[in-house]
């Protein structure tokens, strides 16, 4: 009696596992594209709060496709480098011409 319990859990397993695996090449599934990053960041002018906000990364089997994120990370940094220089370049503007503007008025 074991040895029947035993040969019939065997064959029950073995038909399980043909049937997830996918015992017949009867049904493949197609092969899909991986998703791409349709870049909704402007090229032409600087990035807004609503071009971050609409951006949608494709996301990977494992997350989100790396080489997606870095070009994004890499345009951002960019811009917000490029910002800052000009935030400084206003602010020692600015410093240099308060004190003429102060001697002007008095």
């Amino acid at each position: 009696m074991f040895w029947f319990l035993l040969i019939t859990m065997v064959v029950v397993v073995a038909a399980v596992t043909l049937a997830v695996v996918g015992g017949g090449d009867s049904e493949v599934l197609p092969e899909v594209a991986p998703e791409q990053l349709i870049d909704p960041l402007p090229a032409t002018r600087p990035v807004g709060q609503a071009d971050i906000e609409a951006l949608r990364l494709p996301v990977a089997a494992r997350g989100y496709r790396m080489a997606d994120v870095d070009d994004v990370l890499d345009r951002l940094a960019a811009e917000l480098a490029e910002r800052d220089a000009r935030i400084a370049d206003l602010e020692a503007a600015l410093a240099g011409a308060g004190p003429r503007a102060e001697e002007d008025g008095a």
